[in-house]
């Protein structure tokens, strides 16, 4: 029951199905066309959503638990690259500045995990939450990318939008705070560790 009531709560479900959305998310991104690319961005999108819901649930209801604090930011991270790297073969983002960020995902949990094994916590900035809304802003711009002239099967002259542009834009600010907020977070670890 304990094991239940810590793990299969409503939040770590929510969690776990943003996970499993991943390889849907990949399958779709294989095929680059306009349906596949809607369908990817709504995956996207719903699973960006979940982040946001089982984030709430889990301090409302009070279900915080560390298999939520361990999987959150994973599933986060996970869904996010996937995107990402699913999108560099289709021209979509290029691969210098996914490497970037993948790169500075790593550095980020490098050093929580040392900072961590000395009993050091340090509190993710508002840079780096920054980050992750612009990332996530951007994300699904990218994955529609073309031209939408329709909007429920009706095509709306009025309804044009590219979405690729936009995408594109939040993506290099996303970009610009990765960078920022890799910095940061590298001073605030040697910092503590030089104390």
């Amino acid at each position: 029951m304990n094991l239940k009531r810590t793990w299969l709560n409503l939040p770590n479900l929510l969690t776990l199905g943003r996970i499993i959305a991943i390889p849907v998310l990949v399958v779709l991104l294989l095929f680059d066309n306009r349906r596949c690319s809607f369908w990817a961005a709504a995956v996207f999108g719903l699973a960006a959503f979940t982040d946001w819901l089982d984030g709430y649930l889990a301090r409302r209801w009070g279900m915080v638990t560390n298999m939520g604090k361990f999987l959150d930011p994973l599933a986060d991270k996970l869904v996010v690259q996937a995107a990402l790297i699913m999108m560099i073969p289709l021209g979509r983002v290029p691969a210098w500045a996914v490497f970037v960020i993948l790169a500075r995902e790593l550095m980020v949990t490098g050093l929580r995990s040392i900072a961590s094994s000395e009993g050091i916590v340090i509190e993710a900035s508002t840079l780096g939450k920054m980050k992750t809304i612009f990332q996530m802003a951007s994300i699904p711009g990218l994955l529609l990318h073309y031209d939408y002239y329709w909007l429920f099967g009706l095509r709306w002259e009025l309804f044009h939008a590219n979405t690729h542009n936009v995408g594109i834009f939040f993506f290099y600010v996303a970009l610009f705070l990765t960078i920022w907020s890799g910095v940061d977070y590298m001073c605030k670890f040697f910092r503590v560790i030089a104390r």
